[in-house]
């Protein structure tokens, strides 16, 4: 497809774009494109539809620290268990708001059930080579459930540590997924944690 030879917001412009690959969930498209400096280049994109992370904060209860709940899966990308905070996507519903989704997706991984969700604002996952952004959300009023994993889930398991555990834990590398991280820095720069 022959793209308009306007260019955009930093001075790049599209010449052609194509579909290299498509799933449900995930398209890349693969665009020629002139740099600003005049010369021409390619330019990978992985479009991928916004995501929910979540940070679920127990409340202090009898003067003990608070408390966050992670998950731990596995991840085929980089073959290993990672620490992370509960997050996805719905790719069946992308019209849902970011907060439905959110609820879902605590629920569905956890089986917590959230009295108070706060919006602490959108993260980019990765600029330099996908489209995909989220929200991030800061979940309290904690209520214990069943949860309702997906197949490709079933291997997930929730622990519960205090916060003070989790800063240890993204110091001392434990916790590597940047999303969790940005979320953690993103709530504890709002002051909310």
């Amino acid at each position: 497809m022959t793209q308009s030879p306007t260019p955009d917001a930093g001075g790049y412009v599209t010449v052609s774009t194509r579909t290299a690959y498509e799933n449900p969930w995930t398209r890349v498209r693969e665009d020629i494109i002139i740099r600003p400096n005049g010369r021409q280049g390619l330019y990978g994109v992985v479009e991928r539809g916004d995501f929910v992370v979540i940070l679920p904060l127990w409340d202090d209860a009898g003067g003990k620290e608070r408390r966050v709940t992670l998950i731990r899966q596995y991840r085929y990308p980089v073959g290993r268990r990672m620490w992370e905070l509960p997050m996805g996507m719905w790719e069946h519903r992308p019209d849902a708001a970011p907060e439905e989704v959110a609820r879902g997706e605590l629920r569905e991984e956890t089986g917590l059930v959230a009295s108070n969700m706060r919006d602490a604002g959108l993260l980019y996952q990765g600029p330099g080579f996908t489209t995909q952004k989220g929200r991030v959300f800061l979940a309290t009023g904690l209520k214990q459930g069943p949860h309702q994993r997906e197949e490709t889930e079933e291997d997930i398991t929730c622990h519960t540590v205090t916060l003070a555990e989790m800063e240890a834990m993204i110091v001392d590398g434990r916790i590597t997924c940047m999303v969790t991280i940005a979320t953690f820095g993103l709530i504890r720069a709002r002051g909310w944690i």
